[in-house]
């Protein structure tokens, strides 16, 4: 009886599926390349979608001597493989790397969407448990790879943002801020973690990364995500989230340093002027061509427009009640990075030294659409600023590519960006569980 039941669900999953796919196939983006980027990103007129345009790029992981491909004048190698879904990453002041191995807690799974999710979700590669750990990657002879790789820090509870202020190392779980004692050169901590504050993770947790970074002063600054596309439910779940939080760790005082971004992942500070930015996942459903996702200048006090209106004042139609009055304070985003691209790593080029014209300006980690035709993002790319610390006019130009391989296959995804200790630029690759290393080449 028990294996008529599973294979009647199977049937049944595959059958929703196949009618989710079926429906969604009609949506195709009509804008010209790189018409969706820069500061003046071209707009279609919205078409909401009763369900989302799905175009899931199968998992066909990279063999041993595959790997993406970097932009002319760079080289490209391994610095770390192995690893189990790495996503964020933090250098330390003695070089070594502290990589996330992490992944969304688990998902619900008892009704028929849900399934059908989380079928969508294995096939990206992102349903794999999570390892909830920190892992230690130490390159000690300097020869551009790690060959020390120990867990750090485990026990976690998908553990995503971390940051490492005063001898003490910050992690944001996907239910709160901990701290917990550093000191330089060790290969493990043992001790246990003290809470400075719950973060938002109420069921079911759609953006479950918390994201974090430190600000000059020491305060701490952590990215939250929306529990929805929109507020479908109403805004009672929303309470904290949308939002970047700002922290004071010594008393766990906190307060809504900004409000209406959907989903800020990739934070950090710009280093000539100082200010907080972020990359930032905005809302789905309005077909290929909307909407994009950002980089931007987070101020104090700015609101972004989640959920009611998008790119600084674009009203979204499907949010009820309607909140016009709001349009006027709405910040309109510095720059578009394409639509469905799913931004998530952020790095200023000031700790990358990989060639002049990648000097001075931010590099980010476009993990990939899952819900455009064609599919977008998986790539990493760098945006260029001017030499006031303000993003410029120009195009993003691609650092690496080839994650998506000709027949559509994903051989991997980019996720978060960060300069190393000897000026190269690291990149983890969740689904590859690699982390690559770009060097100015020879």
């Amino acid at each position: 009886m028990k294996k008529h039941l599973i294979a009647i669900t199977l049937i049944l999953l595959l059958i929703a599926g196949g009618v989710i796919f079926y429906l969604a196939q009609g949506d195709k983006a009509k804008l010209a390349a790189g018409a969706d980027t820069g500061k003046e990103p071209v707009f279609t007129a919205p078409r909401s979608e009763l369900i989302p345009t799905i175009n899931v790029a199968e998992v066909k992981v990279w063999t041993a001597g595959e790997k993406p491909v970097a932009a002319k004048g760079l080289a490209l190698a391994r610095f770390a493989d192995g690893l189990a879904h790495p996503r964020s990453m933090l250098v330390l002041p003695n070089g070594d790397i502290l990589v996330a191995e992490t992944n969304s807690p688990p998902r619900p799974s008892g009704g028929l969407v849900d399934r059908v999710m989380n079928y969508l979700m294995n096939k990206a590669g992102a349903g794999v448990p999570s390892a909830n750990r920190i892992t230690l990657l130490r390159d000690a002879d300097g020869d551009g790879r790690a060959e020390v790789k120990t867990p750090f820090l485990t026990g976690l509870n998908s553990p995503y943002g971390m940051a490492l202020v005063d001898g003490t190392l910050y992690v944001a779980n996907t239910d709160a801020l901990m701290a917990f004692p550093y000191k330089e050169g060790e290969t493990r901590i043992t001790a246990k973690g003290r809470k400075i504050l719950n973060l938002p993770a109420n069921a079911p947790n759609m953006h479950w990364t918390k994201s974090l970074t430190a600000g000059p002063t020491g305060l701490l600054y952590v990215g939250v995500g929306s529990n929805s596309n929109i507020a479908e439910d109403g805004l009672e779940g929303e309470a904290n989230r949308a939002a970047v939080l700002e922290v004071n760790p010594r008393t766990g005082d906190y307060r809504i340093y900004a409000s209406g971004l959907r989903n800020p992942v990739g934070l950090a500070f710009e280093p000539k002027s100082g200010a907080l930015w972020g990359v930032v996942n905005e809302r789905d459903m309005l077909g290929s061509d909307l909407v994009p996702d950002y980089l931007t200048r987070i101020e104090f006090g700015g609101f972004y427009g989640w959920p009611w209106n998008y790119w600084g004042g674009y009203e979204d139609r499907r949010v009820q009640p309607q909140r016009p009055e709001v349009r006027e304070y709405t910040k309109r985003p510095d720059y578009a990075l394409g639509n469905h691209v799913a931004p998530l790593g952020l790095a200023f080029a000031d700790k990358v030294k990989i060639g002049g014209a990648f000097a001075n300006g931010a590099f980010v980690g476009l993990h990939g659409s899952w819900n455009r035709k064609p599919a977008a993002g998986y790539k990493v790319v760098f945006v260029p600023f001017a030499a006031n610390g303000e993003v410029s006019k120009a195009k993003p130009v691609d650092v690496l590519t080839g994650f998506l391989d000709a027949d559509g296959h994903a051989r991997g995804r980019p996720v978060d960006v960060a300069g190393d200790a000897k000026g190269a630029l690291l990149v983890s690759d969740d689904v590859g569980g690699v982390i690559w290393r770009v060097t100015g080449g020879k």
